[in-house]
């Protein structure tokens, strides 16, 4: 019995680079060889005159003035969750005291002399926007909110905000399902 050795042949248009170990395999020397070409550079706007497109820029962004003289009203961010007593006393269901288990933001916002009807708020996904004659305020929020279904109250009695945005998670429905 003799063993033969197969003679094989690269694919057309494939070439191996046997230099030296290091170079005999990379990534680079796998697959047929690519041409380089003088590329050329394309706008894919409609618009030859802008440097970016929208989907470059980050949301809530178009609100960052940084030469706007008013100062940031102080603020808090709080986490909350609706249990019952079979989560306080047994545990049974699978949440826990992060905020990965909250479902809801509440977000208090210190307003001092500041009327309601001076108050402009809006809300993104990501961003919440805050102005007054004296205040503003451009908050990135930690998590996706459902911005068209929030509730806010202005407390004028402790001059604050409370904005209440529902938390959306991609998998919440497998979590507190």
């Amino acid at each position: 019995m003799t063993l033969q050795r197969e003679k094989w042949q690269l694919p057309q248009g494939c070439q191996l680079n046997l230099h030296s170990s290091v170079n005999a395999m990379t990534p680079g020397t796998i697959g047929p060889v690519k041409e380089e070409s003088a590329g050329t550079f394309q706008v894919k706007s409609e618009n030859s005159k802008t440097i970016w497109n929208t989907e470059e820029v980050p949301e809530g962004f178009e609100y960052d003035d940084t030469w706007d003289p008013r100062e940031q009203p102080e603020y808090e961010i709080l986490f909350k969750q609706r249990v019952g007593t079979e989560d306080v006393f047994f545990g049974m269901s699978r949440k826990d005291h992060s905020t990965a288990c909250c479902e809801d933001i509440v977000i208090k916002i210190k307003l001092p002399e500041t009327k309601s009807s001076d108050i402009t708020l809006d809300v993104q996904d990501k961003a919440l926007d805050l102005r007054t004659p004296k205040k503003k305020l451009l908050l990135h929020l930690p998590y996706c909110v459902d911005s068209k279904n929030g509730k806010a109250r202005f407390l004028s009695e402790e001059e604050t905000l409370e904005v209440t945005l529902r938390v959306l998670r991609e998998f919440d429905f497998i979590n507190f399902g």
